[in-house]
Formats: C-alpha cells, sequence, structure tokens
C-alpha cells in the first residue's frame, strides 16, 4: 500500500496573534490599574462608599470607551499608510515592472541568496502575486501584522470593561473600613496574573511579566492614593 500523502503541516506562531494580544493586554491592565487607583484615591479622600461607586463605574464607562476610541484612530492611521503604501506599490507595479523586479531581487541578495536564484525566485513570486511579494518582502506588511482599527478597538474597550469590574466588584462587596487594603491587594493580584498569563502567551519569562506589572501598578496606585488623602485632609 502506499502511504497517504498529506499536505504540509501549517505551524501557528505567537506573533500571528500579537495585533489583539496587545490591545486585550493593554486594556485590561489599564481597567484593572486605572479603576482600583481611582476608587483608592476617592477612598483615600474620605468619600462615602456609595460616591467611590460611583467613582468607579464612571471610570470604567469612561475608560472602557477612550480606550477603543485611542486605539481605532491609532490603528486607523496605520492602516491608512499601509493603504497609501500599497497604492504606490500598485502604481509602480504598473509603470515600472523591470524596475520593481530589479527592487525585490536586490531584497533577496542582501538577505544571502545567489543573485541568479535571487531573479528567479523574485520573478516566481512577482507571477504568483506581484503586490503581496512587494508588500510583505519590501514593505512589511502581512496578514498576520496587517492593522485592524475596528478588531483593536472592541479589544481594547472589551478586556478594559472585564478588567475594570474586578476591582469595582471587590470595591462593592468590601466595607468602608476594609476598601483600601482589599482593592489594593486584590488589584496587585489581578495585576500579577494578568502579566504572567500575557507573558505565557507571548512566550516570555512569566514571573517577570508577573513582577513587571505588579510593580508599576504598585507604584500608580499608592501614587494615587497618597495624592486623594492630600487632598481629603
Amino acid at each position: 500500500m502506499r502511504p497517504e500523502v498529506t499536505g504540509p503541516q501549517i505551524e501557528r506562531h505567537r506573533t500571528e496573534r500579537v495585533g489583539w494580544l496587545r490591545a486585550a493586554v493593554l486594556g485590561a491592565n489599564d481597567g484593572i490599574l486605572s479603576t482600583s487607583s481611582l476608587v483608592l484615591g476617592v477612598a483615600a479622600a474620605h468619600a462615602t462608599h456609595s460616591s467611590v461607586m460611583v467613582a468607579g463605574v464612571a471610570g470604567l464607562v469612561a475608560g472602557a470607551m477612550s480606550m477603543a476610541a485611542g486605539e481605532y484612530v491609532s490603528v486607523h492611521s496605520q492602516s491608512d499608510t499601509e493603504h497609501a503604501d500599497l497604492e504606490l506599490e500598485r502604481t509602480e507595479l504598473r509603470t515600472d515592472n523591470a524596475g520593481e523586479h530589479k527592487e525585490l531581487m536586490a531584497i533577496y541578495v542582501a538577505r544571502g541568496l545567489d543573485p541568479k536564484l535571487a531573479k528567479q525566485v523574485a520573478a516566481q513570486l512577482m507571477a504568483h502575486d506581484a503586490l503581496g511579494a512587494h508588500a510583505r518582502d519590501e514593505l512589511g506588511i502581512s496578514a498576520s501584522f496587517s492593522a485592524r482599527p475596528i478588531q483593536a478597538a472592541l479589544a481594547s474597550a472589551g478586556s478594559f470593561a472585564v478588567g475594570a469590574a474586578m476591582p469595582l466588584a471587590v470595591t462593592g462587596m468590601a466595607a468602608q473600613a476594609y476598601l483600601i487594603p482589599l482593592v489594593s491587594g486584590t488589584s496587585l493580584v489581578f495585576l500579577a496574573l494578568l502579566g504572567g498569563l500575557a507573558a505565557r502567551a507571548g512566550g516570555a519569562s512569566v514571573t517577570v511579566g508577573a513582577l513587571r506589572v505588579t510593580f508599576w501598578g504598585a507604584l500608580a496606585m499608592g501614587v494615587t492614593a497618597a495624592v486623594g488623602a492630600l487632598f481629603g485632609s
């Protein structure tokens, strides 16, 4: 019997999810940190429990909308730049195909291919998908890294809301006397877990990722609480 022939196995790489992962981690981290800091600052100013909750909910809504708008505008600017570069490449391929072939060949030679082989590779790739070859090898634009404004905005807003809901839930359940230590302690735990999870998903050190996020989170909450206590007094 002939061995069954199967297609090539396509490897999955972490870089394929870098776009949405960055937006989601950034959103969740900001949600936890900004909401817990806001709650601690207002609580340190001797506000009532209901006032602290109102401030926390307002921070959640405002922060989620701000993250979505900011991420959309930022990523859309990147997308506009990519489209402009691709349109320029289309024009150059239409008006100077031979020059674009030499340009692609030079890129492969610079990467270590023999000039004769580089010429063959450039010819075959351009025959298959000229614009795709130039987008990938000249401009560095690929499907894995292309800008997706809507996806980034939704990921940022959703993850911010989820992150902000964590310290907000603790605030709702905590008694006034224990609000500050409970919110600060649980928020640092949430941040450490998030940092470790993000590091694991990205293939980095879990311990370093957790410590890095926890350190800056503790600093931000401490400064905000100090400002609240200063103005509250």
